[in-house]
């Protein structure tokens, strides 16, 4: 997918984390033509930013008046222990300015935004997209193209927020899922978050047979390598995403460890794995078959959220966004 010739809002965005996923939705807003700036804890990150040409700092607090002066659009793209200080400083510095994110968990942030009393200018966002690999040196303007990205549609949803969080993913050239946050949660939990523990197990295993362990890494190839990419993500990421998303990944590994299970007494019993292995390939072309249909999604009226949610359950898409009706009556300002 090539970049948007145009940006689909003129509104500026301010990203709060530079690392992988900040960083490469900086790169991106930027390839789209849309301003965008950004804020990093560690000067390294930021002055890496600033050198390849990026409007880029350390001061948080100005950044965030900066994004409160004009009604800007902040992206959180932070790992989750820093996300209640980062929270806090917008209701201080930024209250009037509009709000997503870029963490892999809705619900839980949901709850600190909540928390921040920041709920009224919010709109949950998770680009399903990454690399094994962290920092800024890892960021890549491409990095979202064609990628699902999901936008929270909850019932306290504002359609601004809404809006604005869906058009920095499309500047960033992905598509647009909506979806509730506790359904997002259950959804990725089982095909992100129980994916890193089984990586983990799988990459032990590997190894635990001490006569054997040379030679299996000697002989490891692309099944193993597949398997275990994201074996080789930072575990402190690994570990803040999936416990904060505890009581649907425990779901998740609780429904695979009990096909694990079978698979083990079927082979023990009668010599075969055949059960696991016809549900498992028949599962995978489910996945590769499954159909994604663009939809026009309508951000007014009574249940507007209910709709879109539903919209994105069915497979539904957002590959653009519809015109606004009023223009005089935008809120690109706080107000």
């Amino acid at each position: 997918m090539s970049a948007p010739r145009t940006p689909r809002s003129a509104v500026p965005v301010c990203v709060l984390g530079l690392g992988l996923i900040g960083g490469s939705i900086l790169r991106a807003l930027d390839r789209a033509g849309r301003p965008a700036y950004g804020w990093n804890r560690s000067a390294a990150a930021a002055d890496d930013a600033s050198a390849a040409g990026f409007d880029a700092t350390t001061d948080l607090a100005a950044t965030l008046r900066r994004a409160n002066d004009g009604g800007h659009v902040i992206v959180v793209a932070v790992p989750v222990p820093a996300l209640d200080g980062v929270l806090a400083a917008v209701a201080d510095h930024a209250p009037g300015a509009w709000l997503t994110d870029a963490v892999s968990v809705k619900g839980d942030v949901a709850r600190r935004v909540a928390a921040a009393g920041l709920t009224g200018r919010y709109a949950g966002g998770h680009p399903m997209a990454g690399t094994a690999f962290s920092g800024w040196e890892a960021t890549d303007a491409t990095l979202f193209d064609g990628a699902m990205w999901v936008v929270t549609a909850d019932d306290d949803t504002p359609s601004r927020a809404w809006r604005l969080a869906a058009s920095v993913g499309l500047d960033c050239g992905a598509v647009i899922v909506p979806a509730g946050s506790a359904e997002h949660d259950a959804a990725v939990a089982r095909i992100s978050h129980s994916v890193h523990v089984v990586a983990e197990a799988v990459a032990i295993a590997a190894e635990s047979d001490p006569a054997a362990k040379q030679l299996a890494l000697t002989l490891a190839a692309s099944s193993f390598r597949d398997v275990t990419r994201v074996a080789g993500t930072a575990p402190s990421l690994v570990n803040a995403m999936c416990e904060a998303n505890a009581g649907a990944l425990l779901d998740a590994l609780d429904d695979t460890i009990a096909a694990l299970n079978a698979a083990r007494a079927e082979l023990a019993e009668h010599g075969t794995v055949g059960t696991i292995t016809e549900r498992g390939y028949a599962a995978r072309r489910r996945y590769e078959n499954a159909r994604r249909t663009p939809f026009a999604p309508v951000l007014d009226g009574a249940g507007w959220q209910r709709a879109l949610r539903e919209a994105g359950h069915a497979g539904g898409v957002v590959t653009a966004l519809p015109a606004e009706a009023d223009q005089s009556t935008r809120l690109d300002r706080p107000g």
